[in-house]
């Protein structure tokens, strides 16, 4: 090796000391002619990774160079899928490494769009150009709300065509998050494993993302109620800004509390609890308003995976999983309505603030207006001014009864509390796929200026102005896909 060379990571594994079971060793497929299409500079400086060479960096992502003390492995998961359970594993993706930042934090690095894998089932493990950005600003997008995430570090094209529903740039995308742990690991282990398999996940888990829980009398109860807790603020918070996962599976529901995956994912424009934009949910299954019955279903199946480990005894472990899992509707309801009365203003709840509350989203629901304009609205009527925002000569009433209310406490205080809970700049459908299509064929502008907006969504800027309001109706008819 040229003693010139630095590391581009500092790779520290540990997933590999998991039995063989949990990981396939794999390589990722070289690529013919790697182009950087876009490389997150702040992303590496937060985390140490180091940048001043982006032309290797390139290679490494494309495939064609292998970085220092890179392990690079493919992880097996299971999942059920709306509703079913399946056999799955990372079949576009690979872990290059765990890379440690001088705080000694632990990072995931992963490639997607990198080439087939044991679990590919059939797939030719390859990503196109277009939904492989479309993870970058949506990931970009939560960080900058305030959301915990995975973060997109580059996107690099490959030189290659592949075929989804039309031939298209094939890419892959460099992304992070501290791990890629899911209840669909979990799954995996306890159906395809044995009960050692599944303790040594159990203990890796909880060493890797909650030590301060070792040494409690039942580390299992402990482990799901934290692995609850986090998923909670997780689905509180999208609910918060609008956001709709689209395809909330056990393997996309992460231990550590993280979003990722940003398939057929969006956010809401228009407030209606059943919005879907998914083309593969034509139930609803994951629609914005159902996403914390998932999120409790998707917990028990955590739940089960781990009842031989929380007591010996199988009615008793049942009964105990139960009564965690029954902890779920308080919690949740109880941060939840915090989250949405601070929406409003309001932070200290008082008999009668739930019911303003639920009038004012069925007046937005009956008028069919925008969920994030509404609570700005509020706040920020000048920015609306020729907007034709009407909510009805009902909305008078309430607006002077909520006026009441905030003043009550300190007005001041509630703007301040409003403008923190609700942000002004979200990625709209029509601007994200305005700004994927023209980035497509190489125009990278509108990508640039959506991910710079992205970045202090809270705060209004000139910059926004082309972008806050998308043409009325065009969510109507508008559809997420996969991207696989």
């Amino acid at each position: 090796m040229n003693e010139d060379k630095k590391q581009r990571f500092n790779f520290h594994n540990s997933y590999t000391q998991l039995p063989k079971l949990f990981y396939s060793e794999v390589e990722p497929d070289k690529s013919k002619k790697p182009e950087l299409v876009i490389f997150n500079q702040k992303l590496a400086e937060e985390t140490d990774i180091e940048a001043d060479n982006i032309d290797e960096l390139t290679q490494i992502f494309a495939g064609n160079i292998k970085a220092d003390n890179s392990e690079s492995i493919a992880t097996a998961y299971a999942g059920h899928q709306f509703g079913y359970f399946t056999m799955l594993g990372d079949g576009r993706a690979l872990l290059l490494g765990e890379h440690l930042d001088r705080d000694g934090n632990r990072f995931d690095i992963q490639l997607k769009g990198s080439g087939r894998t044991p679990y590919s089932r059939g797939g030719d493990g390859k990503a196109g150009l277009k939904a492989m950005l479309k993870e970058y600003i949506y990931s970009e997008a939560l960080q900058g709300l305030g959301i915990p995430t995975s973060r997109s570090l580059a996107v690099v094209k490959t030189g290659e065509q592949i075929y989804r529903e039309r031939n298209e740039d094939g890419a892959v995308l460099c992304r992070l998050m501290p791990s890629f742990i899911r209840v669909g690991t979990f799954e995996f282990a306890a159906y395809y494993g044995n009960k050692e398999d599944l303790e040594s996940l159990l203990d890796y888990t909880i060493q890797r993302h909650f030590p301060e829980i070792k040494a409690d009398a039942n580390k299992t109860l402990a482990l799901i109620e934290k692995v609850m807790e986090q998923q909670i603020h997780l689905i509180v918070n999208w609910m918060r800004v609008g956001f709709i996962h689209g395809v909330m599976n056990t393997d996309n529901t992460s231990v550590c509390g993280y979003s990722f995956d940003y398939g057929p994912c969006a956010f809401m424009g228009v407030y209606n609890p059943d919005t879907v934009f998914s083309s593969i949910d034509q139930n609803g299954r994951y629609a914005f308003g159902r996403q914390a019955a998932v999120l409790k279903w998707n917990l028990a199946r955590f739940a089960e995976t781990l009842l031989p480990l929380i007591d010996d005894d199988q009615e008793k472990a049942i009964e105990k999983a139960t009564n965690k899992i029954n902890e779920f509707d308080a919690i949740f309801n109880s941060e939840f309505e915090e989250m949405m009365l601070c929406k409003i203003g309001i932070y200290h709840k008082e008999e009668g603030d739930l019911a303003l509350l639920k009038e004012f989203l069925e007046l937005i629901e009956t008028h069919q207006k925008d969920y994030t304009h509404s609570f700005n609205y509020l706040r920020l009527p000048d920015l609306y001014k020729t907007k034709d925002f009407i909510l009805g000569t009902e909305f008078l009433d309430w607006k002077e009864r909520w006026q009441h209310r905030i003043e009550k406490d300190d007005k001041g205080h509630s703007f301040s509390l409003m403008e923190r809970y609700n942000p002004l700049f979200i990625p709209r459908n029509y601007f994200v796929e305005e700004a994927l299509n023209l980035a497509v064929e190489g125009e990278m502008k509108k990508f640039k200026t959506l991910i710079y907006n992205l970045q202090m969504p809270y705060w209004y800027d000139s910059e926004m102005d082309d972008s806050l309001f998308e043409p009325a109706g065009f969510d109507s008819d508008f559809q997420t896909t996969c991207g696989t």
